[in-house]
């Protein structure tokens, strides 16, 4: 065999051989590389998670790690883990994987109605990276809360209830400092003028405005509500308000997931900084995280000359309202009575 031939021969072979890495390749690089049976699930790699911890919480969900290990060397994403929450979709092949893990998907994160800074923080710790622990303590943070003009009382003000894009890997303290641009986004010069036009602070307007959030569910009642206890500030009334004293109540049981369906003459009286019945004006933080509708309410009350106000009896979730005792005494007796007939007792 003369050397052209042989010359020939390595050539075919070398060229057999590169082909069949190439296909070997595209294999590994294209097919798919996902055994999990969702049409998609999030992974999610803690903060300060290396190559090596990435490939471990990956192992359940790809079928030939060692395909994704080949592609990821030649990215460079063993040098460039990045943390966070990455969506995978079934069927996707090594390179996919490897391009999803570089894509940080941000969370979005939604919170209402919450009672409690507590109950807060525990409901932004299911959603994202810090625990409700931490979260508390950035809250509470003595030199946040004296720069922000917030105490540990009322600080619940600052979170207006939404629904916020935010990644996974957040720290406390930029979910935080978020949260604080936020409420200063919304109290805007507009609003904190009408806050003001009715004798309040952005804080003060936002606790009177916990007070019409819990008083009423029906959301077109609210500004006549918000009347109502403006109304009673302007005179220097108590506000009188019940869920003041269902706050207070649970407060001091430490027992905030009890239903309180009926406040007494004794509880009316029991001494808390909470109960407007003993207490003239608004109490020291918000009782609830108040909605918007609740909040511009506040900002934009019904103009009336009301002064009491109770549950109605013929339509249900609204209240019956008054410009005098006498007026008042007559629906609350009714109120009463139909109360005392479904045998209501706390």
């Amino acid at each position: 065999m003369n050397l052209k031939k042989i010359v020939s021969l390595v050539s075919v072979a070398l060229i057999s051989i590169l082909i069949v890495y190439g296909f070997v390749l595209m294999y590994q690089i294209f097919s798919g590389n996902t055994k999990f049976a969702d049409k998609e699930l999030y992974v999610y790699v803690p903060t300060g998670s290396d190559y090596e911890q990435v490939k471990h919480i990956l192992e359940p969900y790809v079928k030939d790690i060692s395909r994704f290990e080949m592609v990821a060397g030649k990215t460079s994403y063993p040098e460039n883990v990045k943390a966070g929450r990455f969506l995978l979709k079934n069927g996707m092949n090594s390179y996919e994987l490897v391009k999803a893990m570089k894509f940080n998907d941000p969370v979005s994160l939604a919170f209402n109605n919450q009672e409690r800074l507590e109950n807060f923080a525990g409901r932004v710790g299911s959603q994202i990276e810090p625990d409700s622990l931490e979260l508390l303590n950035t809250f509470r943070d003595s030199i946040f809360l004296k720069e922000n003009g917030f105490t540990e009382e009322n600080v619940l003000v600052m979170f207006i209830p939404n629904t916020y894009d935010i990644y996974w890997n957040t720290s406390a303290e930029k979910f935080r400092d978020k949260m604080i641009k936020e409420y200063n986004k919304f109290w805007n010069k507009e609003r904190t003028a009408k806050a003001a036009a009715q004798g309040l602070t952005p804080i003060q307007a936002t606790i009177l405005a916990s007070i019409v959030h819990k008083e009423s569910v029906k959301k077109d009642e609210r500004p006549r509500i918000a009347g109502v206890y403006l109304n009673r500030m302007r005179l220097e009334m108590p506000l009188q308000a019940d869920p003041t004293v269902i706050f207070a109540m649970k407060k001091k049981s430490n027992d905030f997931n009890q239903v309180i369906k009926r406040v007494f003459y004794n509880d009316l009286i029991m001494k808390s900084p909470y109960n407007t019945y003993v207490n003239i004006g608004l109490p020291p933080g918000p009782i609830a995280m108040p909605d918007i509708t609740a909040l511009e309410a506040v900002l934009n009350p019904e103009k009336n000359n009301y002064i009491y106000f109770c549950a109605s009896v013929d339509r249900f979730g609204y209240h019956e309202f008054a410009a005098t005792l006498a007026e008042h005494n007559v629906n609350a007796k009714k109120y009463s009575d139909w109360i005392n007939s479904q045998g209501v007792q706390r």
